[in-house]
This record gives structure tokens, sequence and C-alpha cells, in this order.
């Protein structure tokens, strides 16, 4: 080397930088370009990645993209879920036109999953169904859950009564606590949130604090069904989750606000009664006015005439209710870059009730910001605040009720004015109040602030591990005011009862997961997380009694006054793992598992673990010869969940205030009547799952079926009687064991499916079979309050008095030719549904969309109390049948046929003591949805201000097909969602057939 010329050495060098350098100069080529769609519009937000690396970008918002490579021999890999990923080599262009194609063969739906992961359909081992915004709106529900109603397997949803704002009840899957909670666990944006019935202090039921959520912000709803799918949730999720995810703003797109309007008409749907009768008893007219009665077994109206003038007759619900009105407004803006978006969104809602003054309003804020704070750090801030007020009227049976006198009172009284002109309560009866007199002097007002934050924190600090900490809460505040005046007509002195609840729960969950592809074949998966959740409950309330001043609602205007502080925590602890294995897109492997810590157990049995595996074949990998298959899968499931299905401070005997005290400004307190249990221990549910899913021809059909064994074991149940020699009343024991084995199927069909017009059905079907299996101590029934459960029957019978029959099953009648009620208490019916379903049909053609929905459900008994009560006042539609009869029965007293004529009212009044005439057949077919909607073309809109808009009008409830049941709307649990009333329908507001108009528009 040393006789090589310098020149020579300069030369070399250059040489050497021109093959390894100037190359890779030459290799680093810009390469721009635009994706489409099938139809040709542009794709935004497409994954693009530079394959065998790490390096990528996504489109913006009209499309286009613009990435640095290596050189013409790299390949760009574009994907989006629902689509075919193509590969397409650089080469020597630097411009490039994409086109992405729909993956016919995959399910292109993505599920966001236990703990808010969002994961594809085709690789869940469990049972889900998802509801997404469009059903959402469709439905025009105020509420969340009643917009769900028929339309998920699995899962019944029922309401309360008709009132604005009232509770829903969400069970999924059956029964599964004999006195416990059944709901399901209500999930936001992957932080659990509460759903208690609230805002009452006075008879009837509340309000679902889910009510507290506007639908507009919504995304989709999807329901895990089976443990296996929630188990990560931890022990309320024992009876299902409902996964509520709220809106995004949009990447790369430029700010958009949209504004919706809608204005609804609610009718409500009345019972039908007798209107032939009037006023009176044994076919003698009463006026109501110096003659009062109950009783309308008086003469024919027709043809009745006082002093010559024919007597009133107008139908006094008709008279009483009104027509509701409901506004809803709706502000949302939303946009963002490719770092960050943004949905901003104000709604309010003002409905007025069918009962005169009773009303509900809610103004609901809510603000989503997501942001990459760096290339592997991300953020997601969202706050919701909710303002509600709900001004109700007292339900039920009870004196305080306006309901009872307003479906018994007579056509021929005219109830108005509510005084006489000595200001006292112009009635037609004695021992209840003028309905009209108590809208403005018997009722309830709740005032509810709800926060609802969350922080999402998701760190990467590598490609194929996931770090996220989410923090949220729940926090409301609430004021109640029940108020009732004296009445002159009950002898009653007033009460007011001022109540405040304030309720804060937090919610933090540590979140680590590991995704790596090992070679062509494996994909595998590993979360680990850990979970803190505590909840703190506070209530002050002060009633009065005996009010002396008129018109003033304060309670400092009662003569005695009785406050009381309940306060209760409760806090859990978990750790939680789960691990999924993909083979070849073929198999699917899945463990989850979870050790929970409670506060509510003893030290020794607060802590207790428990899991599930599940598996997928997607056997249509294997059938690709076979295009009618796009795509199959058959899945199977065992879990094991523990639960602390039991309130606070179970373990111990609380003290209580004891009766009539204060006394002389001395306080007395009482152990309460309800023995403290430190020896409970967790309840378990152990489910086996199998189920099938299809699409064939194209997507065309799609077939998901489910079979599932759930058996629930050692329930916590509190009040459980105990014997007075204890010196308590109730315990709390792990009391029982439940079984629920069911089917559900969905189905998706699209019959015809053309350039301008589709048209789709989906169809849903449930069946469970619900036994208890064991209740405490070798006992075979445990009240549960207005039924009962019975080992080896389903839960909720109703057990009450029946007819007193024969060997034979013939009633048995006595002497003055009436049946005989049964000197013993009878099995008279159970609340349990043979089967549930529902169907869909939307049509599409251009821009006008048709929809309508039906819902049915076969058997379910219903307590018509209203009926029960109705024979003794003569007000049910049968009682307009006043012929004398022979009651066909066997005479008790010599065992021969019965022969003796009674009276129509005789009868009737018999059977109100007949607990078991009063059960009816809950069998129902609905028309609940009719929505007709027209999407304007971006043609007609040019030289318009919108971007888009669109005009829908549905009606809900327009059809009630109800052979059996003689009230209004068979669908009502008239005392809220608790499980003391299940199936009772007592002298509750009606619920209403409803029109809805929709105009929403987004600017440009």
């Amino acid at each position: 080397m040393k006789n090589i010329p310098k020149k020579c050495m300069v030369g070399l060098q250059f040489l050497f930088l021109g093959l390894f350098v100037i190359p890779q100069v030459y290799a680093q080529v810009v390469v721009k370009g635009t994706v489409r769609t099938e139809t040709g519009e542009a794709f935004p937000a497409v994954s693009i990645f530079i394959k065998g690396t790490s390096k990528g970008t996504k489109t913006d918002a009209e499309g286009k993209f613009n990435i640095e490579t290596p050189g013409p021999e790299a390949v760009l890999v574009f994907t989006f879920v629902g689509y075919q990923k193509k590969e397409v080599q650089v080469g020597n262009t630097s411009v490039l036109e994409v086109t992405l194609e729909p993956d016919i063969r995959a399910l292109d739906e993505v599920v966001v999953t236990a703990l808010g992961i969002k994961r594809e359909k085709k690789q869940l081992t469990y049972s889900t169904q998802e509801v997404k915004a469009e059903e959402i709106s469709r439905a025009k529900e105020t509420g969340v859950l009643n917009s769900l109603t028929g339309k998920i397997s699995g899962v019944q949803i029922t309401s309360s009564t008709g009132q604005p704002g009232s509770s829903s009840r969400i069970v999924i899957r059956g029964t599964s606590s004999l006195l416990g909670d059944n709901e399901a666990l209500i999930v936001l944006d992957g932080v659990p949130i509460n759903n208690s019935q609230t805002g009452n202090a006075g008879p009837g039921n509340g309000v679902s604090r889910l009510s507290d959520i506007d639908p507009s912000i919504i995304e989709s709803i999807n329901v895990l069904k089976g443990s296996a799918a929630s188990a990560l949730y931890g022990s309320s999720a024992a009876r299902g989750v409902v996964m509520i995810t709220t809106k995004n703003g949009s990447a790369y797109k430029k700010p958009s606000i949209n504004f919706t309007s809608q204005f609804s008409l609610e009718s409500p749907i009345l019972p039908s009664v007798q209107s032939k009768y009037a006023q009176g008893t044994g076919g003698v007219y009463y006026n109501g006015e110096d003659q009062k009665t109950s009783l309308l077994w008086g003469p024919e109206i027709k043809g009745l005439t006082v002093n010559g003038v024919p007597v009133r007759n107008k139908n006094p619900m008709k008279e009483f209710f009104q027509t509701g009105k409901t506004y809803t407004n709706s502000l949302s803006a939303q946009g963002g870059s490719d770092k960050s978006n943004y949905l901003l969104s104000y709604s309010y809602l003002d409905q007025t009730g069918t009962v005169p003054t009773t009303n509900y309003k809610r103004h609901s804020a809510f603000l989503k910001f997501q942001n990459q704070l760096f290339d592997n750090l991300t953020s997601t801030f969202q706050f919701n605040y909710v303002n509600s007020t709900n001004h109700r009227i007292a339900e039920g049976y009870g004196l305080e009720s306006p309901l009872w006198t307003v479906f018994t009172a007579p056509f021929t009284w005219d109830p108005k004015p509510a005084l006489d002109a000595n200001g006292n309560q112009r009635v037609f009866r004695y021992s209840r109040n003028n309905p009209y007199w108590v809208l403005d002097n018997i009722y309830n007002d709740s005032r509810n602030n709800r926060f609802l934050p969350v922080l999402t924190l998701t760190y990467k600090p590598l490609t194929w591990l996931t770090i996220s900490e989410r923090v949220g809460a729940d926090v409301y505040t609430e004021q109640i005011k029940y108020f009732e005046a004296p009445s002159d007509v009950l002898a009653t002195k007033g009460v007011i009862t001022d109540r405040n609840n304030n309720f804060r729960q937090f919610n933090n969950d540590l979140i680590i997961e590991a995704r790596k592809n090992f070679g062509p074949d494996w994909d595998v998966s590993l979360l680990l997380g850990n979970n803190l959740f505590s909840t703190y409950s506070q209530t002050y309330q002060i009633q009065g009694t005996g009010l002396t001043v008129d018109n003033f609602n304060n309670v400092s205007n009662a003569e005695r006054q009785v406050s009381y502080e309940n306060y209760s925590r409760k806090r859990k602890v978990g750790f939680y793992g789960q691990t999924n294995v993909e083979y070849k897109g073929l198999l699917n492997f899945s463990l989850t598992g979870r050790y929970d810590g409670t506060s509510v157990l003893a030290k020794g049995n607060n802590y207790y673990a428990y899991g599930s595996a599940s598996m997928g074949f997607i056997f249509s990998e294997l059938l690709s010869s076979v295009p009618a298959i796009n795509f199959g899968k058959l899945r199977l499931s065992y879990s094991k969940v523990g639960n602390d299905n039991v309130g606070p401070y179970s373990l111990t005997t609380p003290y209580t205030t004891a009766t009539n005290f204060p006394f002389n400004g001395q306080n007395g307190f009482l152990m309460q009547n309800t023995l403290g249990n430190a020896n409970l221990v967790n309840e378990n549910t152990n489910e086996f799952e199998v189920g099938l899913e299809m699409k064939l021809l194209q997507n065309r059909i799609g077939f998901e079926a489910s079979y599932f064994d759930r058996r629930h074991k050692d329930l916590l149940t509190q009040n459980i009687p105990i014997a007075p020699s204890t010196g308590y009343s109730y315990t709390t024991l792990n009391a029982g064991d439940m079984t629920n084995k069911g089917v559900e199927v969905l189905l998706n069909l699209t019959p015809v499916k053309a350039d301008n017009f589709s048209w789709d059905v989906t169809v849903n079907y449930t069946k469970i079979n619900n036994k208890v299996t064991r209740i405490y101590g070798g006992q075979d029934q445990l009240n549960l309050g207005q039924t009962y459960a019975f080992v080896g029957d389903p839960y909720g019978t109703f057990y009450n008095y029946g007819y007193k029959r024969n060997e034979q099953g013939r009633i048995l009648i006595d002497d003055s030719g009436l049946p005989l009620l049964s000197s013993d208490y009878q099995k008279v019916g159970n609340i349990q549904p043979d089967w549930l379903g529902g169907i869909t049909n939307t049509f599409r053609y251009k821009g006008i969309t048709l929809s309508f929905f039906f819902d049915m459900k076969k058997g379910g008994d219903i307590m018509n109390s209203d009926q029960r009560y109705g024979y003794f006042y003569g007000t049910p539609k049968i009682t307009e049948n006043r012929e004398n009869r022979v009651v066909s029965g066997i005479r008790e007293s010599d065992g021969q046929e019965n022969t003796t004529e009674v009276t129509g009212q005789a009868y009737y009044q018999r059977l109100n003591t007949i607990y078991e005439e009063a059960v009816q057949d809950g069998t129902y077919i609905k028309l609940r949805n009719v929505s007709l909607s027209y999407n304007f073309s971006k043609l007609l809109l040019q030289k318009t201000p919108f971007a888009t808009a669109s005009l829908t009008a549905t009606g809900r409830n327009l059809w009630i097909y109800s052979p059996h049941f003689t009230g209004a709307d068979p669908e009502v649990n008239s005392f809220g969602t608790g499980n003391d009333a299940i199936g009772t329908y007592a002298y509750s507001v009606p619920t209403s057939r409803s029109f809805n108009f929709t105009l929403s528009v987004t600017f440009k």
C-alpha cells in the first residue's frame, strides 16, 4: 500500500463512497398517493406501513398519504378493518393510486369487550351482541335501556311505569339472585357506573340512574352475556355486562357542527273499562254528592236521567290524562388532526308527562379529547356532566295515589272542581282524595347533579407492548322532597320528607398487554391488570309530620321532625389476567383469571379466585373452496365467577333509631332486627356455553346460536326470616342455589341487495328455563315480596289464595252459589316467560329508510291488581255482563253440581277475594317502533350551508296485542326494578303511544 500514489488512495476512497453511500442516498424515495374505497370515495384513516418494519402512517381526511420508503424494492401494506389487506411494491413510481375492497370473508366488526379492549368479533370465544348508534337513535327513547328492549337475545328489559324518567330493569340470561341484585353491570367507556333506582321518597318507583346518559353521545352498546365474556370485570359482572362506548372526535377532519332537534307527542295507552253502568249498588243510582259509594253497580247509564236531565257520561281516565310532549335539542362539534381529535356535545330534554304537573328535564354536557402526546404515549380525557329534575306523583294502591280513584271513578260523576265552596275536597266515595287535588298537594320532586370523568393514558414502549392506566369516577348528589298536604278526606296531618343522597364511586385499572406474532401462524397476547374499586354512599333525611301552615312545603312547618343519616363504604381490589392464542386464524384459545378481595365479607372469606377457559374454531378457514360459506365459527367456554352480592355491614348488627325517639330531648337507639352473619362466603356462578356463528352467501345470511347452562351456588340473601326466640327477625345467609339453562338465537338476513335498494331482517329469540334448586335449612319456599321462590320451580311464583277445588280439580261452590276461597295459599302463577323474541325489518331506497320492529313475549304471569280490586268496584270490562248466572262447580255441602243462581255483582265481588282470578298471562306482541327517515342528497344540499341533513318520523307502541291481559300494557313493573314487586300491575301511570319527529343537520 506504501507504493500507491496519494491520488490513487483518494480515488479509492471515492470509489468506496460510491459503492456504499451513494446507493443509500438513491434509495430514499418519498411516495405520495391516494387511497379510495371500492366506490371511488376518499378513504381516510387507512393504516400504511412498510413491510418488514414498524414505520408507517395513515391517510388524511381526503385519503392522501406521504411516506418515505427505503427504495423501489419496498412494499407498502395498506390495511383497514373489514377490508382486504393490500400490498403494493413502490417500484419506479413516486405516486400511487390504491383501492381497497371489502373483505366479504371476514366478520368486519370490531367490538368493545371487557375492560374496554377492542377486538375483532371473529376472534371472540364467547357470546356478545352489539347495538349500533343508528339503532339506539331510531328507538327515540329518552332512556338508554329502553332503546335496547327486544333487540338483544338473552336480555329482558322491563319498564316500571309511564311516568317521565321512570326506571327500567335489565336482566341478562335469567334471574341469578334470590333477593340480591339481579341487574346487569353497566360500564361506560371501560368504567363501571351506578344504575340504582333513586329519586323517590314516597310511594311508587323512581328513576334509573342510567337515564342520566344522553343516548346521542353513544357510539355503540355491546352486551357481554356469559361469564366467560365478563369475568375480567370481577364480581359484579356475574350478572352480565352492558358496555356503553361513547363517540369519538374525527381525526383528519376539519371542525364539524351537528344540530338535532326532536319533538314527540305521547298519548297514554289506557285500559278498557266498563262504560255501561253508573255509580251505585244493586242497580240503584248514587250521584256521588250526597250519596257516596266506591261501587259502580248502579243502573245503565243509557237513558238514565236526574230531574229530567241525562246524567254525565265521560271516561274519567280520558278526562284526567293529557297528551305528553317531549322536546330534545342537541348540539355537537367534532374534528381533529393527525395527532388529536375532540368531541363536544350538549343536549337538553324537556318531557311533560301524560299526568298533569309531571315532568322530567335533563341537561347533559359531554367532552372527549384524545391526544397523541408523544409517538408512544396517547391520552383520552372525557367528562360528562348531567343535571336532571323530576316531578312525580305517587303510584300504586296506597291512599296517596290519585290513580286508584281515576281508574275506578264512575263515568257519571264530575270530579271538577276539586274543592267545594267551603274549601273541602269533593269526592264521590270515602277514604280517597280527589285526584285533581292530589296533583297539587301530593308529589315528589328530585334534583340530581352527576359527574362522570374518565382519564386514560396509553403507553407503547415497544410495538408489541401496551401499558394503560384508566381512572374513572361516578359522583352524584341528589335532593329529593316528598310533600303530602293534610287531607280532610283521609284525616291525615301531612308529611314532608327531605332527603339528600351523596354517592361517589371510583375505579382504577392498570393494564399491561403484550401481543406478538411468532412466525406467520401464531398470534399470542397476554394481559395483566390490577383494579381498585370503591364506593361511598351517604343519605341524610329529615321527615316532618303534622303540617300547620297551608301551602308551606318546608320541613320546619312540621309539628314533629325525625332525622337520620345512613352511610356505607365498600371497597374491592382485584388482580386479573388473560391469555389469548390464535393459530393461523383458525383456532383461538382464551384463558382468564381473577383474584378479588372485598370489604363486605369477613377475613378468611373475603378473597376468592375464579376464571374461564374458552376456545373458538373458525372452520370456514378450511372451506375456502366453498364460496357460499363466508364465515363459520364454533365456540366453547366454561367459566366460574365469584360474587359478593350483599350490602355493606351484613357481617355485624348495626344500631338504628328507636321508634318515637327523640323523646323529651333524648335520643334512643336499638340494635337492628337483622342479625349480622360473619360466616358469609362469596357466591359463585358456573357456566358452560357452546355456540355457532355463520355468515353465508356473501354475508347475506348471518346466524348465531348459543346454548348455556348457568349454575348459581351459595346465593347471598338478605332478610332471611329466623326464629323470634333469637331476639331478631332476620339475618343474611348463603341461602340457596339456582340454575338457568337457555338458548339464544340471532339471525341476520339481507333478502334484497341492489344498487339503490336493500332489505335487511334481524330476528332474535331467547328461551330460558330457570329453576330454584336449594333454599337454606331444607326449606321449600322463600318469600320474595309479591312472589315466592319454591325449590324445584322457576323463580317468582305467585303464591296466594285461589279457588278451592275437589280432588278432580273442580271448583267448589258454597250454598249461596258462589265459588269458595281456598283455605291455604296456592301456587297460582309464575313471572318467568316461556320465550322472548323480536323481528326488525329495514328497507333502504336511495336516501329513504323505513324500519319497523316487532317485539314479543310468550308467557310470564302478571298479578293484575287493577282487575282484582276492580271486581269489587265493578270497573273491569268483563263486568258489563251482569246477568244472573249459575257458577259451574260442585257444591261442597253435598257434592252435587251447583244449581244456585247468583247476581253478577255477587259473583264478581267474590272474585275480588280470589287472587288466582287476577293472575293473567302476560303474552304480548308489540309493534314497538316504526321509523321513516330521509337523508337529503348532496346534490340538494349543494347551495345550502349543510353538509348533511335528514328528517325522521317515528312511532312507538303503535299496536299491542295481549290476548290474556286486561290492563293497558303487560310490560310494566308498577313498583320499580326491585325483586319484591316483579310482575305486579297496580294503579300505575300507563305507558304511552308516541309520535316523534326529528330534524338533524351537519354544517359545512
